[in-house]
């Protein structure tokens, strides 16, 4: 399982009105960075069930390892189910599973004088379609209020809120992954370069990740207004990152390489 690359789904739209604001992206990095590992890519998305139907059959064919957040619910504005099901050309069934899940939450609610137990109800079969998994799922544990969400080819769908979204992406890794944690660990280092344009920085970063397999090299400008909290002075925060092993080497090669241009720097 080495060389497993993680990558995120976040569907709704409300989140590409700014109706909502998105918490899952630095929530999603902070769990797999707490196990040593890291995201690659993230991709939001709206609620078009064609448009996620063509993303997740993009995911599936990368092997990637993804987490999808949101749209697994069962209003007309919930397509994530039907759009995997699609992009793996099977159909969509009711996981025995999630529907015994589903009828102890329903069971929950009347005893809380919220609704029947009786599952032949318009409410409550409307309730089940949420367990209407692509055939071949299995279901991810909600902690929360019992309703799972599914998982299929590497992909791990849950819910958009994250009071149950994190706790299921948690259970996944520490359940599945836990082979990997620590492989995906990275070091970094960086310093500071005043008033030298990127450009003249280039091949100074080429030279870098030729000479050191597995270290990639960064820029990040500022116009110096003060806005990224650093100092107020146009600068670019040049660095390297990559292997443990290797990043102290890549960096005196880089800083020595800043001598030799003659820039000011500060580590």
């Amino acid at each position: 399982m080495s060389g497993v690359r993680f990558g995120l789904v976040i569907v709704g739209d409300e989140i590409l009105s700014g109706k909502r604001e998105d918490k899952h992206l630095l929530s999603v990095i902070g769990l797999l960075r707490a196990r040593g590992l890291q995201l690659h890519w993230a991709h939001y998305a709206g609620d078009d069930r064609d448009e996620l139907t063509a993303l997740y059959a993009r995911t599936f064919a990368s092997g990637d390892v993804v987490f999808s957040c949101g749209g697994i619910g069962s209003t007309p504005d919930d397509h994530t189910r039907q759009a995997a099901a699609a992009a793996l050309g099977v159909g969509l069934a009711l996981h025995p599973e999630a529907e015994a899940l589903i009828a102890a939450r329903c069971a929950d609610m009347a005893r809380e004088g919220r609704g029947s137990a009786d599952m032949t109800t318009a409410e409550n079969r409307q309730r089940l379609t949420m367990g209407e998994f692509p055939v071949g799922a299995s279901v991810i544990p909600n902690s929360f209020n019992r309703i799972p969400g599914f998982s299929i080819r590497g992909h791990w769908f849950v819910p958009g809120f994250p009071v149950m979204a994190w706790p299921m992406i948690e259970w996944a890794l520490d359940t599945h992954y836990r082979a990997v944690f620590g492989s995906g660990v990275v070091a970094e280092r960086s310093l500071l370069v005043f008033e030298t344009p990127e450009s003249a920085l280039v091949p100074l970063m080429q030279d870098i990740e030729q000479r050191f397999a597995g270290v990639r090299a960064f820029s990040l400008p500022s116009v110096g207004d003060g806005s990224d909290g650093r100092i107020a002075r146009r600068h670019v925060e040049l660095g390297v990152k990559g292997p443990a092993d290797r990043i102290d080497a890549a960096y005196e090669a880089l800083r020595a390489g800043i001598v030799a241009l003659r820039a000011e720097f500060s580590a």
